[in-house]
């Protein structure tokens, strides 16, 4: 992470005090912002950083897809299913997992993301045996969740699940006296 800005710096300071928690976060910020580079830094600061750092962009798939590859399925579960497949969570135990643009969820994935969380258990697709894991969950958004969830778009008590650790990535124009920093740091890559 590039920057020596007052904003920066606080962020820096949240990260170091946050280091060895096992608590969930929630970076919130706008797209380019660096959301998933804090995750990055969370994880391999963390007691957690020799363990797998699995990331899924929520927005990607759409729900069967999203839940086959969060939970994976059995073989015979849905058409095109010819093996068991592991899904990312089961990957991600005793590591972090980072879920980037988690307000894209629908309601019924939200309700899956939040019984993981609170019960640390999923069940694959197609299987009846639900499956037990130790994950630390990041998420981030670039979307404002407080409002989502006083519109009835986003789950309340997930909401407060995910945001145990808030972090905010202050835009570029927050924090101007870092631009020359960045500007450095791109030219001496080419």
């Amino acid at each position: 992470m590039i920057g020596k800005s007052k904003p920066m710096q606080t962020l820096y300071n949240l990260l170091d005090k946050i280091k060895t928690a096992e608590s969930t976060c929630l970076i919130q910020g706008e797209n380019g912002t660096g959301k998933e580079l804090i995750a990055r830094a969370i994880h391999y600061n963390s007691p957690r950083k020799d363990k797998p750092f699995i990331i899924q962009n929520c927005s990607a798939f759409n729900d069967n897809l999203l839940e086959s590859e969060l939970f994976g399925h059995i073989k015979g579960s849905f058409t095109g299913a010819k093996k068991k497949k592991k899904g990312l969570f089961e990957m991600a135990d005793k590591g972090t997992f980072f879920l980037d643009e988690i307000g894209d969820t629908s309601p019924t994935m939200q309700v899956k993301l939040l019984r993981v969380l609170q019960e640390g258990t999923f069940t694959p697709v197609g299987s009846v045996e639900p499956k037990r894991v130790n994950v630390r969950i990041i998420a981030a958004t670039n979307r404002n969740l407080k409002e989502m969830v006083e519109q009835g778009l986003f789950r309340e008590d997930l909401y407060y699940r995910l945001n145990v650790i808030n972090i905010n990535v202050p835009p570029l124009r927050e924090r101007k006296e870092d631009i020359p920093l960045l500007a450095n740091y791109f030219l001496e890559m080419i």
